[in-house]
């Protein structure tokens, strides 16, 4: 217990000096514009059982039609596993299809059904409208702005 409590003082001690080094503005804008940028299609992925995961599936594989199953994962970043459970539920309610690959069989090429692309369409709809409102707010040159913000966000993606 002794040992748990120095450590607890030595992190709220040092919690200070962070102030000016961590910009804890950014961090908890982007947690709270996060939470709401999702909370549209979460409440519409709700309604038939899914979630987050359901709908990064769905994005990609309609943005990027014919995409591999190999593809959606280098591009999601998860394993097989974790991938399996989704993509079967996507499959068996009939949001998105699986075809042989023409040259190699053990290939998987996913396409958005009729029914994917009308709920790829209505996950990114809400979304889509909030970001056009707030670069609206932002004034001009934001979405340039913006996108380079984001884009160095990411993890570099050169391997």
């Amino acid at each position: 217990m002794a040992g748990q409590s120095n450590k607890s003082q030595e992190v709220s001690e040092g919690a200070g000096e962070d102030e000016d080094t961590i910009d804890f503005e950014i961090i908890e804008l982007l947690f709270f514009a996060y939470r709401d940028f999702t909370s549209d299609p979460d409440a519409i992925l709700e309604k038939s059982g899914f979630g987050r995961a359901h709908h990064r599936v769905v994005h990609f594989v309609d943005r990027e039609p014919g995409m591999t199953v190999a593809d959606l994962l280098d591009t999601l970043k998860i394993t097989k596993q974790s991938l399996a459970r989704v993509l079967k539920q996507l499959i068996d309610s009939g949001y998105i299809r699986q075809v042989t690959g023409p040259e190699d069989r053990r290939q998987r090429m996913l396409y958005t059904t009729k029914e994917g692309k009308a709920l790829a369409r209505a996950l990114a709809e809400p979304q889509s409208r909030r970001i056009a409102d707030a670069l609206a707010k932002a004034g001009p040159g934001a979405r340039d702005t913006v996108k380079r913000f984001l884009a160095n966000m990411r993890n570099s993606t050169a391997e």
